[in-house]
């Protein structure tokens, strides 16, 4: 292998999700297209045996190495993908298959970086290789993570981490995001949005960015609530406080409080300066209106308003957030 081409493995195993899988290698690949076939990355699929493996998607994977064989070589970057089982009343559960996280284990400690793809965080975990480090991993197991390896900071908001040599993503399609991220670590920003405009993506999704949206929040199981949340949307450049939206849903202000704890899991104000973010968001996005209009268009009355809750919600400003996401598509 050239000295400019770095090896990633990218661990296999039964019922693994197939986009943490081929997502990775899609990224990787174009970066030898980018840079020639002497650089970028060498993408090996590894796993116990040399039989095909069967994923969460049905599709049958080759291996292209067993475990054993890549434990020789000098690895850049190991890959550690994740798989779910959904038990009788729906609830998802990260598997952890002791044999890979043993291998895993063994592989860590002959490479340079780890870097984990949504559920993947709890093969890691049990491999004691998060102990004492941040980490994020899906939104739907962040909680079991969390209880089940007390050493590990989970927090299950942001669409990757970085913790010294080792990265934590954390829905499935971030696995883009932060293969996009390693890009750039390894070979700068300019190959990485390259890359990215190949991939018809964005160029990188700030690290501390939300996994969260307001319209992919799940619907409530009340009708009053779903009315309370249209009210919202429609009526962002309003006060929206805890007595406007009580009497709008002809309830008292304690009993609102109630509901969007229960319902929604978070209060009436934090639920409406989500909704303006978002607004904000594609606004940024889609528009070139100046901070100043978006702002008052989308109810934080002045723009120190909207920076402020920016940097709260997704820990980035609004002309970095309209900067990446606008360069990575429009030039």
């Amino acid at each position: 292998m050239s000295p400019t081409r770095r090896l990633v493995v990218i661990v296999l195993f039964e019922d693994v999700d197939l986009l943490d899988v081929t997502g990775p290698p899609e990224v990787f690949a174009l970066v030898r297209r980018e840079m020639g076939e002497e650089a970028g990355y060498e993408v090996v699929l590894a796993a116990e045996t040399m039989d095909p493996v069967t994923t969460s998607a049905g599709v049958r994977v080759l291996p292209d190495a067993t475990f054993e064989e890549v434990s020789g070589r000098g690895i850049d970057t190991l890959v550690v993908p994740g798989a779910v089982e959904v038990d009788d009343r729906h609830r998802v559960h990260a598997v952890t298959d002791p044999t890979v996280v043993a291998w895993v284990k063994t592989l860590a400690a002959r490479t340079r970086r780890l870097a984990s793809v949504c559920v993947g965080a709890h093969v890691l975990a049990e491999a004691g290789l998060l102990d004492g480090k941040r980490a994020t991993t899906h939104w739907s197991t962040a909680r079991q993570l969390a209880e089940r390896y007390p050493a590990v900071e989970v927090d299950a908001d942001p669409v990757f981490i970085r913790d010294g040599a080792v990265w934590t993503g954390a829905g499935i399609s971030s696995c883009l995001d932060l293969s996009l991220a390693l890009v750039a670590d390894d070979f700068g920003e300019p190959t990485a949005l390259r890359v990215a405009r190949q991939l018809v993506m964005y160029l990188k999704r700030p690290g501390g960015q939300s996994q969260f949206s307001v319209p992919l929040e799940p619907a409530s199981t009340t009708r009053r609530v779903e009315e309370l949340r249209h009210h919202v949307t429609r009526h962002l450049t309003e006060p929206l406080t805890v007595a406007d939206l009580a009497a709008v849903a002809h309830v008292s202000e304690r009993q609102l409080t109630r509901i969007f704890k229960t319902e929604l899991g978070t209060t009436p104000a934090a639920y409406v300066e989500s909704a303006r973010v978002e607004a904000a968001r594609h606004r940024l996005e889609s528009t070139d209106a100046t901070l100043e209009r978006v702002a008052s268009g989308c109810g934080f009355g002045t723009t120190d308003t909207l920076i402020r809750a920016f940097r709260r919600t997704l820990n980035t400003t609004p002309t970095e957030y309209r900067n990446r996401f606008r360069n990575a598509v429009g030039e």
